[in-house]
């Protein structure tokens, strides 16, 4: 079979009804934020019937779930009122991705201050990670600007990745690949596949977005599949290349979604 048939394709979407966005799109994944992306208000289950109904109903219409963690989430930093707080709201969400039967929580890599050493943040992770009990996989995605960044190039990504080697859970800790991250944080998709599975040695999710800047712009701003600065068919290669499910954080709704998995299927 090709890549194209086997390989299954998703979208973010609202997490009221994350089934019906899934059916309505003709899609066998979707992913969702559980809560406010942007505060630290722990988690909330909006679906008709709570966590145990999502649960349910996602496993009856075969339908894979995965959780976006609040953006504001920053586990690798030196300050305080922002890493314990950051902590304990990745905790919650991991807690409540396992509840929903989840097939992995999203977390975005953080970032020290200007003067801080980066080892420092590759420790603060390693800290995260031993401290949480992973339920299900924890997959650190890369991220597009800063240059204090964890996880924008690739030597600071093998540093957290190094640093978390070493704890118990270090199995349960994945990685999920955003194109227009990479392309925007200076990582040529040409080759960003192989490099980061030199380091990480997996690949457990890509999100594939295309890009409205120019490589190595240090901008986070998506395009729908051939809207934006990245070739389709270079973005088809890195799905190809990887392996793994694909969610599509594009813009627009269902009917935007299905035409940027048309594309993307017809160059697999």
């Amino acid at each position: 079979m090709s890549p194209a048939s086997t390989l299954s394709i998703g979208a973010h979407v609202d997490q009221t009804d994350p089934i019906a966005e899934a059916q309505a799109r003709g899609m066998g994944l979707v992913q969702f934020f559980l809560g406010d992306p942007q505060g630290y208000k722990g988690p909330e289950v909006r679906y008709a019937g709570g966590a145990a109904a999502l649960r349910a109903d996602a496993e009856a219409a075969g339908i894979d779930l995965y959780v976006h963690a609040p953006y504001i989430i920053n586990v690798a930093t030196t300050n305080n009122r922002i890493r314990i707080p950051s902590r304990k709201l990745l905790k919650q969400h991991m807690d409540a991705a396992a509840e929903i039967g989840a097939k992995g929580l999203i977390v975005h890599g953080g970032h020290v201050n200007k003067a801080d050493d980066p080892a420092v943040g590759f420790e603060n992770w390693r800290k995260a990670v031993e401290a949480t009990d992973l339920k299900v996989p924890l997959l650190i995605e890369n991220t597009a600007g800063g240059e204090n960044a964890m996880t924008r190039y690739l030597e600071r990504i093998s540093g957290v990745f190094a640093a978390i080697e070493s704890t118990e859970g270090a199995d349960m800790v994945g990685f999920c690949l955003d194109t227009c991250h990479a392309h925007a944080g200076g990582n040529a998709l040409e080759t960003v596949v192989a490099d980061v599975l030199a380091i990480t040695g997996r690949i457990d999710l890509v999100h594939c977005n295309d890009s409205r800047d120019e490589f190595d712009s240090g901008a986070d701003r998506h395009a729908n599949i051939g809207a934006g600065r990245i070739d389709p068919d270079l973005l088809a290669a890195v799905v190809r290349e990887a392996g793994a499910p694909v969610v599509l954080e594009t813009p627009g709704g269902a009917d935007e979604h299905v035409a940027d998995a048309a594309s993307l299927r017809s160059r697999l």
